[in-house]
């Protein structure tokens, strides 16, 4: 976090806490704690209150992941579809192998906790998605899948990604995950040039 200033810490503290706990039990003092951030600068930061760190917490991560995507890409000998998932998935095999099943998306959890009752989050939270989902579906063309079925699969690797992180919370295993680069690895990769 050194480098960054206190709001740009408080946004990142956010969004980790929110991974974490979830938004309930993200409170605006832990944020700041967490931060190292004074406690009187979250107000001169997000006068909007919890709400308008909860959103730009949301949109931060749903940038982190849409960059980590060239990343991943960058990681592959010769970059293919299933590669690019299994990276994807690898991320998390390997957080919740080193760490423990702590963490999750913050994106997840913001929907999941406040998207129903705060429509500028499920907004916030629909935008970190799509944010997430475009260099998916652009790595997927660049590999030669079809631009409209690039964006089908860009949302279901997603989609397949964030069920399998719930279950491997749950189930303190990394089974989920590991089973979902698996078999659908060779359906990402039959579609490279391949129509609709």
């Amino acid at each position: 976090m050194s480098g960054r200033g206190p709001r740009e810490r408080m946004v990142f503290s956010a969004a980790q806490l929110i991974r974490r706990d979830g938004v309930a039990a993200t409170g605006m003092r832990e944020v700041a704690v967490h931060a190292g951030a004074p406690r009187g600068s979250l107000q001169h930061y997000f006068p909007g209150g919890k709400e308008q760190l909860v959103n730009e917490a949301v949109g931060w991560a749903g940038r982190y992941a849409g960059n980590r995507v060239g990343r991943f890409l960058a990681a592959l000998p010769e970059p293919t579809p299933s590669g690019l998932f299994g990276e994807m998935v690898r991320q998390w095999t390997d957080e919740y192998t080193a760490v423990g099943f702590a963490g999750g998306c913050p994106v997840a959890a913001a929907t999941v906790d406040w998207a129903e009752s705060t429509a500028s989050t499920r907004e916030a939270a629909a935008s970190a998605f799509a944010t997430w989902t475009g260099p998916v579906a652009e790595a997927l063309a660049d590999m030669g899948v079809p631009g409209e079925r690039a964006g089908a699969l860009a949302t279901l690797m997603i989609s397949a990604l964030e069920g399998a992180l719930l279950i491997a919370r749950a189930e303190r295993d990394v089974r989920a995950l590991t089973t979902v680069a698996r078999e659908l690895g060779p359906l990402l990769d039959a579609a490279v040039g391949k129509g609709d």
